[in-house]
């Protein structure tokens, strides 16, 4: 209900203000599990998302966002409900594998769930190479993959930057990608040619050069 409620506001307010450029709205399927699939540039990505696709998308969230108290903390709650996110608790030390069991447990309910296979958002511009975390998913859960194209949502709220600015932005969705064309491969190389073809169209949706290594947060080590 406060999905309903909220999407209901902010849909039309975001087409008002921003007016994105938006294209393949066809290729995201009306039901069923799927995963949204997105290069990532700013933190404001997973609202964009969202705010024009079809059907519900939920992206994680960090759980504080979900805790706040007083005023300003409710506000932000509603927001994020309002948007669809699903609060997950980063600090955890099995962070990165309690995301991925809330994934599948969303997909696994029919949910359209989103995901950066960079990891993390972009500080160049340029395209990463993609983590196989994408592909396990879809593999696993037996959903397709729809690669997404953002760009200039980077304008918007640049890294650093404490409010957003008005940008033009276009978020394009592609074809689906099915996981049953992989799965007579050994694990290992069809979660990697999996994620390789989901990077590659989404680097035809956003224009973006590509970088051969992976991307990681500053400090942290560069590996899948």
């Amino acid at each position: 209900m406060i999905y309903q409620v909220g999407s209901a506001v902010l849909k039309p307010l975001t087409h008002l203000i921003y007016r994105p450029r938006v294209t393949g709205l066809a290729n995201v399927p009306r039901d069923g599990g799927v995963i949204i699939a997105s290069n990532h540039l700013s933190f404001i990505d997973s609202f964009a998302i969202p705010l024009v696709a079809p059907r519900q998308v939920s992206f994680l969230a960090k759980d504080d966002y979900f805790t706040g108290e007083g005023i300003v903390g409710q506000a932000k709650r509603a927001f994020f409900e309002g948007v669809g996110a699903i609060p997950v608790d980063r600090e955890s030390s099995r962070a990165a594998q309690e995301s991925l069991d809330v994934a599948l447990a969303a997909l696994r309910a029919g949910k359209a769930f989103g995901i950066y296979p960079e990891g993390t958002r972009s500080r160049d511009g340029r395209l990463y190479r993609g983590r196989t975390g994408v592909a396990w998913l879809a593999l696993t859960a037996g959903v397709p993959v729809v690669p997404v194209g953002l760009r200039g949502t980077e304008n918007i709220q640049p890294v650093g930057a404490s409010f957003p600015r008005l940008a033009k932005v276009s978020v394009a969705f592609g074809p689906p990608i099915h996981p049953e064309s992989y799965t007579g491969m050994p694990q290992g190389r069809a979660r990697r040619e999996l994620t390789n073809d989901v990077m590659d169209a989404i680097a035809t949706l956003s224009g973006q050069d590509r970088a051969d290594e992976y991307n990681s947060p500053p400090g942290a080590p560069n590996a899948d």
